[in-house]
């Protein structure tokens, strides 16, 4: 690869950067992400693993191309990356910052779990330079929880987020999911009522997807009990969108919300805006000049490619990938696309077609043409509505093969 294209435009050189970790106490029956399960209890040798896992990352960090501008956003993922000690998330803070810098006011995201940190933890997390918190709730049910293969209780939930107000946490987020077994409307609401009240400063409300090879999949079927029906995640995406909003917070992406538009998740920002992006660790997908790489997803395949050098076999995005790759993310946003920006890298014509494709979703008001910023027009998707029947509007332009 080659960073000649990249220098005249200072936008499109990667700032931000994904660490998977893969470690869990035990894999979630929904997860499909590539975990390496550690039993409830996380030393001995499987501490010696977790090192030998870091290690691992030090190498493949020090392979990467570095583009000469400092990281804005870092992301702890999994996994669950609060099975990693303080000494072992500073070391990989230490390894980034030498290779790439971190500017002075990087976002430095972490997911954590109910149940797996203390307080001494966390305060050598944020000492380490942590300044986000995501922590995976999923549900205020217990039963729900155990249906899930969670780790972690509802207590567990309100002694976390004491351990967070004990830690002088400001910016820490709350993952929900909807649409689970058994789940009922009651039980949403109560979820969603659970979580405001405990005043986060982001919320999100992901949909339950059954992925192949999960244990879900080998139990539920789509559509067929006891997972709740279309029409009630339908009725629980509204309810979400309805009383978080209506409890103040902003609605800026499909799945997130948040009480300050200052407090978004300006890593995951990067995504939705199609933006370049590093990533490391077993599984884990980079975005670089216009090229999509993701590592292997088993651990001894990981270690092996790095061993071999980190030999990255990238995918090309044709111009075609990149337009329909830029609305898929981009209507994620309830901000929606900028036409203008769209003009100035697809073309007239591309833009042209698109609205012609769309026009009938705007007649049903699932699509909205607005001028939000100085009078530029965005294309977005109506809240809730457009958010919600999203797949048949992206559906609609994929096919037209603009």
């Amino acid at each position: 690869m080659t960073m000649d294209k990249y220098l005249g435009n200072v936008h499109m050189l990667p700032t931000a950067a994904y660490i998977h970790i893969p470690f869990c106490r035990r894999r979630c029956f929904y997860c499909d992400f590539p975990v390496f399960v550690v039993g409830d209890r996380h030393n001995g040798a499987t501490s010696g693993n977790i090192q030998l896992y870091v290690d691992r990352l030090g190498k493949e960090i020090a392979a990467q191309v570095s583009y000469d501008r400092p990281l804005e956003t870092i992301f702890f993922g999994g996994g669950t990356p609060s099975l990693l000690t303080v000494a072992q998330l500073g070391q990989i803070l230490d390894w980034l910052a030498a290779k790439f810098g971190i500017a002075s006011h990087a976002e430095i995201s972490m997911e954590i779990d109910p149940g797996t940190f203390d307080l001494a933890q966390l305060q050598g997390y944020l000492q380490a330079g942590v300044n986000r918190v995501s922590i995976g709730v999923q549900a205020f049910q217990d039963n729900l929880l155990q249906l899930c293969g969670r780790s972690h209780t509802v207590s567990d939930i309100y002694h976390a987020v004491e351990l967070l107000h004990q830690g002088d946490v400001a910016n820490w987020s709350l993952d929900l999911i909807s649409g689970l077994p058994q789940q009922t409307i009651a039980d949403w609401v109560a979820s969603l009522e659970s979580a405001i009240a405990l005043n986060p400063m982001h919320i999100a409300c992901y949909d339950l997807v059954v992925e192949v090879q999960t244990p879900f999949a080998k139990q539920y079927q789509p559509g067929n009990t006891p997972l709740p029906s279309d029409e009630a995640t339908a009725q629980m995406f509204r309810l979400a969108q309805q009383t978080l909003t209506g409890a103040g917070y902003h609605h800026y992406e499909i799945s997130s919300y948040v009480r300050n538009i200052d407090y978004q998740c300006r890593h995951n920002l990067t995504y939705w805006r199609n933006q370049p992006y590093y990533a490391f660790g077993m599984g884990a997908a980079s975005y670089l000049e216009g090229y999509r790489f993701t590592r292997p997803r088993k651990t001894q395949e990981y270690y092996q490619w790095v061993a071999d050098g980190c030999d990255w076999q990238e995918v090309v995005t044709s111009v075609e990938d990149r337009f329909l790759e830029t609305f898929m993310l981009g209507l994620r946003l309830t901000q929606g696309v900028s036409l203008r920006s769209i003009l100035a890298e697809f073309g007239v014509d591309r833009v042209d077609n698109l609205l012609k494709c769309v026009q009938r979703y705007q007649q049903q008001g699932w699509v909205e043409i607005d001028s939000i910023e100085h009078g530029e027009r965005h294309l977005r998707l109506s809240d809730p509505e457009g958010l919600l029947f999203s797949n048949v509007v992206l559906t609609e332009i994929f096919s037209q093969e603009l």
